[in-house]
């Protein structure tokens, strides 16, 4: 049965749950009053990632990132210290940072040239008499920072709530799991080459819901399993029956993961027949390395434990044959931008870079195996919610009396939904 606080404002339940069945209403994938809600409830009040540490190695870096719906300035100043900024000029109102990317000591408008330290304080000299002596006491022509700003495991993360709680308290469960990813590497973790940028004609939650869904992964990526069978010398077989099972894990406000074993070959230290007896012995001293640093029981998670996890609403971090960083913004209810980037150890040698490069476009990349299955998937469910009158719901039920969740069962949707739905009824 639903909660009390689970309708819509027409009065139709949007989550409707009981002892062994989870349903989600059609309506929160196509109605544009559910997506002003998300906006409000969600994206004006998360955690929401914005950059890798790595992206800005030295003092002066910067990146511009869209996040949340605002045109940000994630960078570093001359002492070193993080900040992020409304690209908006406080004068009256034209992008400061146009580059995607770079190093600068100032920022300065175009239009009018207002100048700007890079720790956003204002720094445009006029002549006598242009402005008030005491112009700016109140800092209002500097540039507007990001109410929040933090970082955990080298990953850093806006909010645009001033009295939102902590970044390590919203992380909650997920706080072990960004450090897992964090332990592939001995001198840290790199973004590797630049950003892919893609859209679906497709919900957001959709992307969520198929970033950690086991479920789908045989039927809809068969042709993938196909082409490993030659690649690992045997069956490629995601959900063994035996031996270490994959699981599924509530992480606590919304945040979920899978992890388990998986047949491919991962850089970190899984090797398989492709790679020769030379990468056999490559991987056996990359994983002796993580024991001696991790010991015993991490090392192998960080080295067998494929992973994918979602750090709600919208970071999806793949830790499978490569490392995948990506968040997805709806432009309206059937309709998002993605965006993902590489991640790998620093100084990884250059041919397992190279691998784990090639995994990444192979599998994950917008041209490889798997993505074009996903986003045919997605959009065949978007396209078919015009049927909502008549058909509208979605089943979330598999696995719900089961005490320790599978992989391949729907539980950490569960969690993301439960999340969404307590956050969105509030903002009605």
């Amino acid at each position: 049965m639903a909660t009390a606080f689970e309708k819509h404002p027409t009065g139709t339940a949007w989550v409707v749950e009981d002892r062994d069945s989870f349903r989600v209403a059609r309506t929160t994938f196509t109605d544009q009053d559910v997506l002003e809600r998300e906006r409000a409830a969600i994206f004006d009040r998360c955690w929401l990632y914005i950059g890798h540490e790595s992206e800005l190695p030295n003092p002066n870096d910067f990146v511009r990132r869209a996040v949340g719906g605002r045109d940000l300035v994630f960078n570093r100043d001359r002492k070193g210290d993080y900040h992020a900024f409304f690209n908006s000029c406080p004068h009256r109102g034209a992008a400061v940072v146009r580059e995607d990317k770079g190093s600068a000591i100032s920022f300065k408008c175009f239009y009018h040239g207002w100048s700007f330290n890079n720790n956003g304080a204002f720094a445009t000299r006029f002549a006598a008499g242009t402005y008030p002596e005491d112009f700016n006491k109140d800092g209002c022509a500097n540039l507007v920072a990001v109410p929040r700003l933090a970082g955990y495991a080298g990953f850093w993360f806006v909010n645009f709530d001033a009295n939102a709680e902590s970044l390590e308290d919203y992380l909650a469960g997920a706080k072990d799991f960004l450090q897992v990813v964090a332990d592939h590497g001995a001198d840290g973790m790199e973004i590797v080459g630049g950003i892919q940028e893609y859209s679906v004609r497709a919900n957001w939650k959709l992307l969520v819901e198929n970033s950690f869904d086991g479920y789908h992964a045989h039927e809809t990526h068969s042709t993938y399993l196909e082409y490993l069978v030659d690649a690992i010398g045997g069956p490629a077989e995601l959900f063994p029956s035996r031996g270490n099972i994959s699981r599924a894990y509530d992480l606590g406000n919304g945040h979920a993961v899978i992890e388990g074993p998986a047949p491919w070959g991962r850089p970190v230290a899984q090797w398989i027949p492709a790679w020769g007896e030379d990468g056999r012995e490559e991987i056996a001293a990359i994983y002796a390395e993580l024991e001696k640093r991790l010991g015993k029981e991490r090392a192998e998670q960080v080295a067998y434990g494929n992973r994918n996890l979602l750090i709600f609403p919208n970071l999806v971090i793949n830790d499978i044959m490569a490392i995948t960083v990506r968040t997805f913004y709806p432009e309206q209810p059937d309709y998002m931008n993605v965006n993902s980037w590489a991640l790998a150890p620093k100084g990884e040698a250059r041919h397992f870079r190279k691998r784990r490069l090639d995994n990444f476009l192979e599998f994950l990349g917008p041209g490889g195996f798997a993505t074009p299955d996903d986003v045919e998937a997605l959009e065949s469910c978007q396209r078919s919610y015009r049927n909502r009158a008549a058909a509208g719901w979605n089943d979330i039920s598999r696995g719900m009396l089961r005490d320790e969740p599978l992989a391949d069962d729907e539980a950490q949707m569960r969690a993301f939904w439960r999340e969404w739905d307590r956050r969105v009824a509030k903002a009605g």
